[in-house]
């Protein structure tokens, strides 16, 4: 009891300065709720000159750009390999030997079918063999004999009948001896003159050009069958070994010369109006890692068509590849670009905003975003380039970290 008597004694003597410390409290918490910071804390940028690209991403594949294929022209077996895949060859160098025994025999057949055809062709312009020849013209010369006798023959018993002495039955007989004698020298000068037929002559001449056109189809498949390089450059393919026998029209093998190679780019619908000669492309190989090939784009697609799920149009270019790195039939990571500025305003594309088809940002001014609308230029995934609105080295938001929308004339702090 007596402690309460003292705590109540305390208070009573001192409840002034209690009340003061009560209030100057107070007073300290409002104050610091008054002063309290209300502003958005926010992540920002700076507006800054630089180089922008805007590109396309797609993916391609390797072709070569003057390529051969070796193909078996006829049934055969794999007699001789004389290089290996990736080997370099000079033009005319012999790369395999195909078994050619059967194809020697056919061209030596079609070689007798052409002299055959040559005989005949010869006997047409001379008209016929020979013994025909020599046979026609004998017979010839008989026939004209006989002509001659029985024109004699009439002539005398035309002379003998001015005297009486000849009967008109024996001229009349002596003259039907004279036309059939005539008769047959005409025949057989016409035979001589035209031995054959225009159809006959057709067939032989038809004959003639049918051996000569099996001949050098034989001589084309030997030709086949040893199998040179056509120009200087890179066995790449070559999936047959010796010994194998090939079907007619299996591949042997594939050389290209790879000092330049084609790349052939896929791009999709949406990107296809972007495309034009000219434009840069960059080349991407995940074997060679960090490797680019430059190149520039030859063509643009003239239609659009399916690949697997993808519309897309083809595009090609051609690239230096004198390290031969680059290989025939691989897929390739490929950027075009499209278009491509140096030291000019940029700023990142989180900053952009869009408003009735009109672009926007947030410039921050002593602690407040002001609305700076836009002229974009070009754009990327990351960038843009602007034309006007605000100038280097303007602070602009990006997005407050408390998830709060931005407006025009927010006060907001900038979080580091």
């Amino acid at each position: 009891m007596a402690t309460n008597g003292q705590n109540n004694g305390f208070f009573t003597r001192h409840r002034w300065w209690v009340w003061a410390g009560g209030i100057v409290a107070a007073v300290i918490v409002l104050a610091s709720f008054m002063s309290r910071d209300d502003s958005v804390p926010v992540r920002a940028a700076t507006v800054s000159r630089g180089t922008i690209r805007s590109v396309i991403s797609t993916n391609g594949k390797v072709e070569p750009l003057q390529n051969f294929e070796a193909h078996s022209p006829i049934g055969t077996t794999v007699k001789k390999i004389l290089v290996k895949e990736g080997q370099h060859v000079k033009k005319g160098q012999l790369l395999v030997q195909l078994d050619d025994g059967q194809a020697r025999s056919q061209a030596a057949r079609a070689l007798s079918m052409v002299r055959a055809a040559d005989v005949d062709v010869r006997s047409l312009q001379t008209g016929g063999t020979q013994e025909e020849v020599y046979t026609l013209e004998s017979q010839l010369a008989k026939a004209r004999t006989e002509r001659d006798a029985a024109q004699r023959n009439l002539d005398a018993l035309r002379r003998l009948q001015t005297r009486g002495a000849a009967s008109s039955g024996e001229v009349l007989a002596a003259e039907g001896q004279l036309a059939r004698a005539d008769a047959d020298v005409k025949l057989l000068e016409q035979k001589q003159k035209d031995r054959y037929s225009q159809p006959e002559a057709a067939r032989v001449e038809a004959q003639k050009s049918e051996a000569q056109t099996t001949y050098a189809a034989s001589q084309e498949i030997l030709g086949q069958l040893n199998i040179r390089a056509p120009f200087d450059g890179t066995v790449y393919s070559l999936p047959v070994r010796e010994g194998n026998y090939l079907n007619p029209g299996d591949l042997v093998l594939q050389e290209a010369d790879l000092s330049k190679v084609l790349v052939r780019a896929f791009v999709d619908e949406p990107d296809v109006a972007r495309l034009a000669p000219g434009e840069k492309i960059e080349v991407t190989w995940d074997a060679v890692p960090g490797r680019i090939w430059d190149g520039t784009i030859g063509s643009v697609p003239s239609t659009l068509k399916l690949r697997g799920a993808r519309n897309i149009g083809e595009t090609t270019c051609v690239v230096d590849n004198a390290d031969f790195r680059l290989l025939p039939n691989v897929n390739v990571g490929v950027t075009i670009i499209s278009a491509e500025h140096h030291n000019v305003l940029t700023v990142p594309r989180e900053a952009i905003r869009q408003d009735d088809s009109q672009p926007y940002l947030y410039q921050i001014v002593n602690g407040q975003l002001q609305r700076r609308n836009l002229k974009i230029v070009i754009a990327n995934l990351t960038q843009v380039e602007i034309g006007d609105g605000v100038t280097e080295k303007s602070v602009v938001a990006l997005a407050s970290t408390n998830s709060k929308p931005l407006r025009n004339g927010l006060a907001v702090r900038v979080m580091q």
